[in-house]
Protein backbone atom coordinates (compact mmCIF):
# COMPACT_ATOMS: atom_id res chain seq x y z
CA UNK A 1 0.00 0.00 0.00
CA UNK A 2 2.82 2.61 0.84
CA UNK A 3 4.44 1.80 -2.09
CA UNK A 4 1.49 2.26 -4.42
CA UNK A 5 0.76 5.44 -2.95
CA UNK A 6 4.41 6.88 -3.93
CA UNK A 7 4.11 5.51 -7.10
CA UNK A 8 0.53 7.39 -7.91
CA UNK A 9 1.24 10.64 -6.48
CA UNK A 10 4.58 11.02 -8.41
CA UNK A 11 3.49 9.45 -11.65
CA UNK A 12 0.31 11.96 -11.33
CA UNK A 13 2.86 14.63 -10.97
CA UNK A 14 5.50 13.47 -13.42
CA UNK A 15 2.14 13.21 -15.80
CA UNK A 16 2.58 17.19 -15.74
CA UNK A 17 6.29 17.41 -17.06
CA UNK A 18 5.86 19.43 -19.85
CA UNK A 19 3.50 21.99 -17.58
CA UNK A 20 5.93 21.51 -14.64
CA UNK A 21 9.16 22.32 -17.30
CA UNK A 22 7.86 25.31 -18.14
CA UNK A 23 6.87 27.13 -15.19
CA UNK A 24 10.26 26.12 -13.70
CA UNK A 25 11.83 27.68 -16.91
CA UNK A 26 9.26 31.00 -16.47
CA UNK A 27 12.17 33.23 -15.59
CA UNK A 28 13.53 32.45 -19.32
CA UNK A 29 10.52 32.97 -21.02
CA UNK A 30 9.04 36.09 -22.97
CA UNK A 31 12.25 37.74 -23.22
CA UNK A 32 12.68 41.27 -25.44
CA UNK A 33 14.29 39.77 -29.24
CA UNK A 34 15.20 42.83 -29.82
CA UNK A 35 19.46 42.63 -30.32
CA UNK A 36 19.26 39.25 -30.57
CA UNK A 37 22.32 37.09 -31.16
CA UNK A 38 23.02 34.16 -33.02
CA UNK A 39 23.19 30.37 -31.47
CA UNK A 40 27.13 30.55 -31.49
CA UNK A 41 26.78 33.78 -29.64
CA UNK A 42 25.05 32.29 -27.23
CA UNK A 43 26.96 29.02 -26.56
CA UNK A 44 30.31 31.64 -26.05
CA UNK A 45 28.32 33.27 -23.52
CA UNK A 46 27.60 30.08 -21.69
CA UNK A 47 30.90 28.80 -22.05
CA UNK A 48 32.62 32.00 -20.95
CA UNK A 49 30.48 32.15 -17.59
CA UNK A 50 31.89 28.70 -17.07
CA UNK A 51 35.70 28.81 -17.52
CA UNK A 52 37.25 25.38 -18.52
CA UNK A 53 33.63 24.22 -19.37
CA UNK A 54 32.59 22.31 -22.72
CA UNK A 55 29.70 22.45 -24.97
CA UNK A 56 27.32 19.30 -24.91
CA UNK A 57 24.47 20.46 -26.70
CA UNK A 58 21.63 23.69 -27.53
CA UNK A 59 18.29 23.21 -26.95
CA UNK A 60 16.48 25.60 -29.44
CA UNK A 61 14.30 28.24 -27.49
CA UNK A 62 10.67 26.94 -28.30
CA UNK A 63 9.33 30.78 -28.93
CA UNK A 64 11.34 33.01 -30.35
CA UNK A 65 11.58 35.58 -27.20
CA UNK A 66 12.65 32.60 -25.25
CA UNK A 67 16.03 32.09 -23.76
CA UNK A 68 18.36 28.91 -25.54
CA UNK A 69 19.40 26.81 -23.01
CA UNK A 70 23.26 25.77 -23.62
CA UNK A 71 24.03 22.27 -22.00
CA UNK A 72 27.98 21.97 -20.52
CA UNK A 73 30.01 20.15 -18.55
CA UNK A 74 31.97 21.65 -16.08
CA UNK A 75 35.44 21.25 -15.68
CA UNK A 76 36.61 18.40 -13.50
CA UNK A 77 36.86 19.12 -9.61
CA UNK A 78 37.02 17.48 -6.31
CA UNK A 79 33.48 15.86 -6.53
CA UNK A 80 34.05 14.67 -10.36
CA UNK A 81 32.43 16.50 -13.52
CA UNK A 82 29.12 17.90 -12.98
CA UNK A 83 26.82 19.47 -15.90
CA UNK A 84 24.70 22.14 -15.77
CA UNK A 85 21.67 23.95 -17.94
CA UNK A 86 22.35 27.14 -18.76
CA UNK A 87 19.91 29.79 -20.07
CA UNK A 88 20.83 32.35 -22.18
CA UNK A 89 18.70 35.30 -23.47
CA UNK A 90 17.81 36.35 -27.28
CA UNK A 91 20.70 39.30 -26.20
CA UNK A 92 23.38 36.44 -25.41
CA UNK A 93 23.27 37.19 -21.81
CA UNK A 94 23.52 34.58 -19.23
CA UNK A 95 20.36 34.36 -17.02
CA UNK A 96 20.94 31.08 -14.92
CA UNK A 97 22.10 28.00 -14.77
CA UNK A 98 20.53 24.78 -13.30
CA UNK A 99 21.80 21.56 -12.42
CA UNK A 100 20.24 18.60 -14.46
CA UNK A 101 20.36 16.02 -11.85
CA UNK A 102 18.45 18.24 -9.42
CA UNK A 103 15.96 19.99 -11.27
CA UNK A 104 12.02 18.70 -10.18
CA UNK A 105 10.64 16.71 -12.82
CA UNK A 106 14.30 14.66 -12.63
CA UNK A 107 14.03 14.39 -9.06
CA UNK A 108 10.17 13.15 -9.47
CA UNK A 109 10.92 10.44 -12.05
CA UNK A 110 14.05 9.14 -10.06
CA UNK A 111 11.90 8.73 -7.03
CA UNK A 112 9.15 7.40 -9.04
CA UNK A 113 11.65 5.10 -10.79
CA UNK A 114 14.15 4.28 -8.16
CA UNK A 115 12.61 6.10 -4.45
CA UNK A 116 15.97 8.26 -5.17
CA UNK A 117 18.36 5.37 -3.93
CA UNK A 118 19.51 4.03 -7.23
CA UNK A 119 19.45 -0.04 -7.93
CA UNK A 120 17.56 -0.98 -5.33
CA UNK A 121 15.15 1.17 -5.49
CA UNK A 122 14.34 0.40 -8.95
CA UNK A 123 14.04 -3.15 -7.67
CA UNK A 124 11.54 -2.54 -5.09
CA UNK A 125 9.72 -0.86 -7.48
CA UNK A 126 9.65 -3.11 -9.94
CA UNK A 127 8.86 -5.91 -6.55
CA UNK A 128 5.96 -3.60 -5.79
CA UNK A 129 4.38 -3.35 -9.42
CA UNK A 130 4.63 -7.27 -9.94
CA UNK A 131 2.31 -7.53 -6.65
CA UNK A 132 0.27 -5.17 -7.62
CA UNK A 133 -0.35 -7.10 -11.12
CA UNK A 134 -1.51 -10.12 -9.03
CA UNK A 135 -3.37 -8.13 -6.64
CA UNK A 136 -5.56 -6.34 -9.12
CA UNK A 137 -6.26 -9.85 -10.74
CA UNK A 138 -6.99 -11.84 -7.75
CA UNK A 139 -9.33 -8.72 -6.63
CA UNK A 140 -11.39 -9.14 -9.94
CA UNK A 141 -11.46 -12.60 -9.00
CA UNK A 142 -12.83 -12.61 -5.50
CA UNK A 143 -14.93 -9.52 -6.23
CA UNK A 144 -16.32 -10.52 -9.27
CA UNK A 145 -20.16 -10.87 -8.78
CA UNK A 146 -21.40 -14.22 -9.29
CA UNK A 147 -25.21 -14.35 -9.59
CA UNK A 148 -25.82 -11.95 -7.10
CA UNK A 149 -26.07 -8.47 -9.65
CA UNK A 150 -23.87 -5.92 -9.83
CA UNK A 151 -24.43 -3.18 -6.42
CA UNK A 152 -21.17 -3.40 -4.53
CA UNK A 153 -18.71 -4.06 -7.47
CA UNK A 154 -20.51 -2.04 -10.61
CA UNK A 155 -21.48 0.73 -8.10
CA UNK A 156 -21.38 1.41 -4.70
CA UNK A 157 -24.91 1.15 -2.03
CA UNK A 158 -24.77 3.98 -0.68
CA UNK A 159 -27.86 3.38 1.43
CA UNK A 160 -26.67 0.04 2.97
CA UNK A 161 -24.57 1.79 5.78
CA UNK A 162 -21.06 2.57 6.78
CA UNK A 163 -19.54 -0.63 7.03
CA UNK A 164 -20.94 -1.86 3.83
CA UNK A 165 -19.87 1.39 2.10
CA UNK A 166 -15.97 0.55 2.78
CA UNK A 167 -16.39 -2.52 1.62
CA UNK A 168 -18.20 -1.07 -1.98
CA UNK A 169 -15.81 1.57 -2.25
CA UNK A 170 -12.96 -1.08 -2.55
CA UNK A 171 -14.89 -3.52 -4.70
CA UNK A 172 -15.77 -0.68 -7.19
CA UNK A 173 -13.11 1.52 -7.46
CA UNK A 174 -11.03 -2.04 -7.64
CA UNK A 175 -13.30 -3.07 -10.68
CA UNK A 176 -13.11 0.73 -12.67
CA UNK A 177 -9.93 1.09 -12.38
CA UNK A 178 -8.61 -2.50 -12.79
CA UNK A 179 -8.15 -2.15 -16.58
CA UNK A 180 -6.03 0.97 -16.03
CA UNK A 181 -4.15 0.15 -13.83
CA UNK A 182 -3.26 -2.91 -15.90
CA UNK A 183 -1.83 -0.57 -18.43
CA UNK A 184 0.15 1.60 -16.24
CA UNK A 185 1.41 -1.49 -14.56
CA UNK A 186 2.77 -3.25 -17.59
CA UNK A 187 3.94 -0.50 -19.83
CA UNK A 188 5.92 0.39 -16.90
CA UNK A 189 7.82 -2.70 -17.08
CA UNK A 190 10.15 -1.91 -19.68
CA UNK A 191 11.83 0.64 -17.08
CA UNK A 192 12.24 -2.03 -14.55
CA UNK A 193 15.86 -3.11 -13.73
CA UNK A 194 15.22 -7.08 -13.97
CA UNK A 195 12.17 -7.34 -15.90
CA UNK A 196 13.90 -4.52 -18.59
CA UNK A 197 16.91 -6.42 -18.40
CA UNK A 198 15.59 -9.62 -19.40
CA UNK A 199 13.18 -7.97 -22.59
CA UNK A 200 16.56 -6.48 -23.79
CA UNK A 201 18.24 -9.99 -24.23
CA UNK A 202 14.94 -11.34 -25.04
CA UNK A 203 14.86 -9.03 -27.88
CA UNK A 204 18.47 -9.21 -29.01
CA UNK A 205 18.05 -13.00 -29.15
CA UNK A 206 15.23 -12.94 -30.96
CA UNK A 207 16.24 -10.10 -33.59
CA UNK A 208 13.55 -7.43 -32.25
CA UNK A 209 16.42 -4.71 -31.99
CA UNK A 210 17.24 -1.81 -34.66
CA UNK A 211 18.47 1.42 -33.68
CA UNK A 212 18.91 2.74 -29.97
CA UNK A 213 16.40 1.84 -27.27
CA UNK A 214 14.39 4.59 -26.82
CA UNK A 215 13.94 3.99 -22.60
CA UNK A 216 15.79 3.48 -20.05
CA UNK A 217 16.26 0.37 -17.83
CA UNK A 218 16.32 0.67 -14.22
CA UNK A 219 17.20 3.84 -14.60
CA UNK A 220 20.08 2.94 -16.80
CA UNK A 221 20.59 3.88 -20.72
CA UNK A 222 20.00 0.61 -22.14
CA UNK A 223 23.64 -1.17 -23.28
CA UNK A 224 25.38 0.71 -20.37
CA UNK A 225 25.11 0.12 -17.22
CA UNK A 226 26.62 2.78 -15.54
CA UNK A 227 24.92 5.92 -17.63
CA UNK A 228 21.63 7.36 -16.23
CA UNK A 229 19.26 9.02 -18.55
CA UNK A 230 20.91 11.68 -19.50
CA UNK A 231 24.05 9.92 -19.96
CA UNK A 232 26.03 13.02 -18.14
CA UNK A 233 28.72 10.20 -17.75
CA UNK A 234 29.14 9.54 -21.45
CA UNK A 235 28.62 12.89 -22.37
CA UNK A 236 31.44 14.27 -20.37
CA UNK A 237 34.10 11.39 -21.17
CA UNK A 238 33.29 11.59 -24.82
CA UNK A 239 34.46 14.91 -25.11
CA UNK A 240 35.03 16.63 -28.95
CA UNK A 241 36.98 13.57 -30.42
CA UNK A 242 36.02 14.08 -34.23
CA UNK A 243 37.63 17.25 -36.04
CA UNK A 244 36.84 20.54 -35.85
CA UNK A 245 33.33 21.48 -38.18
CA UNK A 246 33.45 23.38 -40.82
CA UNK A 247 29.84 23.96 -40.10
CA UNK A 248 28.89 26.50 -37.53
CA UNK A 249 25.82 25.69 -35.44
CA UNK A 250 24.37 28.80 -36.64
CA UNK A 251 23.63 27.01 -39.63
CA UNK A 252 22.11 23.98 -38.33
CA UNK A 253 19.83 25.89 -36.20
CA UNK A 254 18.26 27.22 -39.30
CA UNK A 255 18.15 24.00 -40.78
CA UNK A 256 16.76 22.23 -37.57
CA UNK A 257 14.37 25.20 -37.66
CA UNK A 258 12.76 24.62 -40.73
CA UNK A 259 12.71 20.96 -39.72
CA UNK A 260 9.84 22.03 -37.61
CA UNK A 261 10.50 18.90 -35.16
CA UNK A 262 8.35 18.83 -31.83
CA UNK A 263 9.76 20.62 -29.08
CA UNK A 264 11.99 19.98 -27.35
CA UNK A 265 14.73 19.55 -30.29
CA UNK A 266 18.27 19.68 -29.04
CA UNK A 267 21.26 20.44 -31.24
CA UNK A 268 24.29 17.91 -30.47
CA UNK A 269 27.96 18.95 -32.01
CA UNK A 270 29.93 15.93 -33.83
CA UNK A 271 32.11 13.90 -31.20
CA UNK A 272 29.16 13.97 -28.35
CA UNK A 273 27.56 11.18 -26.93
CA UNK A 274 23.48 11.05 -28.00
CA UNK A 275 21.02 9.99 -24.68
CA UNK A 276 19.11 6.37 -24.88
CA UNK A 277 22.84 5.04 -26.04
CA UNK A 278 22.38 6.26 -29.88
CA UNK A 279 26.26 6.21 -29.45
CA UNK A 280 28.64 9.36 -30.51
CA UNK A 281 27.26 11.20 -33.67
CA UNK A 282 30.20 11.89 -36.34
CA UNK A 283 27.85 14.89 -37.30
CA UNK A 284 25.68 17.39 -36.09
CA UNK A 285 22.43 15.80 -34.82
CA UNK A 286 19.33 17.51 -34.59
CA UNK A 287 17.03 15.86 -31.82
CA UNK A 288 13.28 15.88 -31.14
CA UNK A 289 12.88 14.74 -27.46
CA UNK A 290 9.27 14.98 -26.96
CA UNK A 291 7.72 12.76 -24.68
CA UNK A 292 5.15 11.51 -27.39
CA UNK A 293 7.59 9.04 -28.78
CA UNK A 294 5.97 8.35 -31.93
CA UNK A 295 7.02 12.28 -33.24
CA UNK A 296 10.31 11.64 -32.25
CA UNK A 297 13.05 12.13 -34.82
CA UNK A 298 16.63 12.49 -34.96
CA UNK A 299 18.29 14.27 -38.19
CA UNK A 300 22.36 14.11 -38.48
CA UNK A 301 23.89 16.65 -40.76
CA UNK A 302 27.19 15.96 -42.10
CA UNK A 303 29.75 17.98 -39.88
CA UNK A 304 32.13 19.58 -43.39
CA UNK A 305 29.46 20.30 -45.27
CA UNK A 306 25.94 20.66 -43.15
CA UNK A 307 24.45 18.22 -45.89
CA UNK A 308 21.68 15.67 -43.99
CA UNK A 309 23.04 12.70 -44.17
CA UNK A 310 20.45 10.71 -41.93
CA UNK A 311 16.96 10.43 -40.59
CA UNK A 312 15.27 8.11 -38.22
CA UNK A 313 11.95 8.59 -36.69
CA UNK A 314 9.93 6.23 -34.82
CA UNK A 315 8.39 4.22 -38.19
CA UNK A 316 11.94 3.79 -38.56
CA UNK A 317 12.53 1.79 -35.26
CA UNK A 318 11.93 -2.68 -34.88
CA UNK A 319 7.78 -3.10 -34.01
CA UNK A 320 8.19 -3.88 -30.48
CA UNK A 321 9.88 -1.06 -30.00
CA UNK A 322 6.88 0.59 -31.62
CA UNK A 323 4.62 -0.83 -29.50
CA UNK A 324 6.97 -0.21 -26.14
CA UNK A 325 7.12 3.46 -27.36
CA UNK A 326 3.17 3.93 -27.67
CA UNK A 327 3.15 3.00 -24.06
CA UNK A 328 5.67 4.72 -22.89
CA UNK A 329 3.84 7.69 -24.64
CA UNK A 330 0.79 6.40 -22.90
CA UNK A 331 2.73 5.77 -19.25
CA UNK A 332 3.74 9.29 -19.13
CA UNK A 333 0.53 10.72 -19.84
CA UNK A 334 1.62 12.44 -23.84
CA UNK A 335 0.22 10.39 -26.25
CA UNK A 336 -2.98 12.32 -26.66
CA UNK A 337 -2.11 15.25 -24.77
CA UNK A 338 -4.33 16.79 -21.86
CA UNK A 339 -6.95 14.05 -22.53
CA UNK A 340 -4.11 11.39 -21.27
CA UNK A 341 -2.83 13.28 -18.41
CA UNK A 342 -6.30 13.80 -16.88
CA UNK A 343 -7.05 9.45 -17.53
CA UNK A 344 -3.52 9.00 -15.91
CA UNK A 345 -4.72 11.44 -12.55
CA UNK A 346 -7.92 9.49 -12.89
CA UNK A 347 -5.72 6.03 -12.77
CA UNK A 348 -3.68 7.41 -9.95
CA UNK A 349 -6.45 8.83 -7.42
CA UNK A 350 -8.11 5.77 -8.07
CA UNK A 351 -5.53 3.86 -6.95
CA UNK A 352 -4.85 6.05 -3.97
CA UNK A 353 -8.91 5.58 -2.88
CA UNK A 354 -7.86 1.71 -3.28
CA UNK A 355 -4.77 1.55 -1.33
CA UNK A 356 -7.14 3.63 1.28
CA UNK A 357 -10.47 1.86 1.59
CA UNK A 358 -8.30 -1.23 1.54
CA UNK A 359 -6.56 -0.17 4.58
CA UNK A 360 -9.64 1.07 6.51
CA UNK A 361 -10.79 -2.44 5.97
CA UNK A 362 -8.13 -4.25 7.14
CA UNK A 363 -7.81 -2.50 10.53
CA UNK A 364 -11.59 -2.55 10.88
CA UNK A 365 -11.32 -6.61 10.78
CA UNK A 366 -7.75 -7.18 12.34
CA UNK A 367 -8.26 -9.30 15.67
CA UNK A 368 -6.48 -7.22 18.26
CA UNK A 369 -4.28 -10.01 19.31
CA UNK A 370 -2.90 -10.82 15.62
CA UNK A 371 -2.25 -8.98 12.15
CA UNK A 372 -5.45 -10.07 10.66
CA UNK A 373 -4.36 -12.31 8.03
CA UNK A 374 -7.84 -13.65 6.55
CA UNK A 375 -9.21 -17.21 6.86
CA UNK A 376 -9.32 -19.01 3.56
CA UNK A 377 -13.06 -17.66 1.72
CA UNK A 378 -12.18 -19.84 -1.45
CA UNK A 379 -13.10 -23.32 -2.45
CA UNK A 380 -10.78 -26.01 -3.04
CA UNK A 381 -10.79 -25.39 -7.22
CA UNK A 382 -10.90 -21.74 -6.82
CA UNK A 383 -7.82 -21.76 -4.49
CA UNK A 384 -6.56 -24.04 -7.66
CA UNK A 385 -6.88 -21.44 -9.74
CA UNK A 386 -5.49 -18.27 -7.87
CA UNK A 387 -2.40 -20.96 -7.62
CA UNK A 388 -2.03 -21.38 -11.61
CA UNK A 389 -2.99 -17.87 -12.49
CA UNK A 390 -0.56 -16.99 -9.85
CA UNK A 391 2.70 -19.51 -10.99
CA UNK A 392 1.94 -18.24 -14.68
CA UNK A 393 2.54 -14.41 -13.46
CA UNK A 394 5.44 -15.50 -11.62
CA UNK A 395 7.38 -16.93 -15.21
CA UNK A 396 6.85 -13.54 -16.78
CA UNK A 397 7.42 -11.64 -13.51
CA UNK A 398 11.13 -12.50 -12.26
CA UNK A 399 11.22 -10.33 -9.03
CA UNK A 400 7.59 -12.24 -8.39
CA UNK A 401 8.93 -15.26 -8.48
CA UNK A 402 11.58 -14.66 -6.51
CA UNK A 403 9.38 -12.98 -3.29
CA UNK A 404 7.28 -16.26 -3.89
CA UNK A 405 9.76 -18.61 -3.51
CA UNK A 406 11.73 -16.47 -0.69
CA UNK A 407 8.33 -16.20 1.02
CA UNK A 408 7.25 -19.78 1.28
CA UNK A 409 10.89 -20.50 2.34
CA UNK A 410 10.69 -18.29 5.03
CA UNK A 411 7.30 -19.45 6.25
CA UNK A 412 8.04 -23.36 5.96
CA UNK A 413 11.70 -22.95 7.62
CA UNK A 414 11.44 -20.18 10.28
CA UNK A 415 8.08 -18.47 10.56
CA UNK A 416 5.89 -21.41 11.81
CA UNK A 417 8.20 -22.75 14.04
CA UNK A 418 7.82 -20.17 16.73
CA UNK A 419 4.57 -20.31 17.85
CA UNK A 420 4.26 -16.40 19.52
CA UNK A 421 5.16 -15.40 15.65
CA UNK A 422 3.12 -17.86 13.81
CA UNK A 423 0.30 -17.18 15.75
CA UNK A 424 0.39 -13.29 15.20
CA UNK A 425 0.63 -13.91 11.76
CA UNK A 426 -2.28 -16.38 11.20
CA UNK A 427 0.01 -19.61 10.20
CA UNK A 428 -0.23 -22.52 11.48
CA UNK A 429 1.80 -24.07 14.07
CA UNK A 430 4.04 -26.59 12.90
CA UNK A 431 4.26 -30.34 14.52
CA UNK A 432 6.99 -30.91 16.36
CA UNK A 433 9.22 -33.92 15.63
CA UNK A 434 9.99 -36.78 18.08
Amino acid sequence: MPMVLILSLTGAIYLFKPQIDRWEERGFRNLPTLGAVAPDAQVDAALAAWPGASFHSYRLPEHPGDAAMVHIALPAGEGGQAMRDVFVSPQGRVLASLDPDWRIMDVVQKLHGQLLIGKPGSWLVELAASWAIVMILTGLYLWWPRGRGAAGVVWPRLSAGRKLLWRDLHAVTGFWVSGLAMILLLTGLPWADVWGSAFKAVRAEMGWVKGAQGWTTGGRVAGDADHAEHDHAAMMASGNGSAMPSVSINQIVRQAHRAKLDFPVVVTPPGQTLPFGGGVTSGWAVRSDTQDRPRRVTLVYDAMTGRRISTEGFADKHVIDRVVGYGVAWHEGQLFGIVNQMIGVVTALMLITLSSTGFMLWRRRKPADRLGAPPPLLSPPQRKMVVRVTLCLAVFLPLLALSLGGIWLLERLVLRRIAGLSHWLGLAVAPKSH
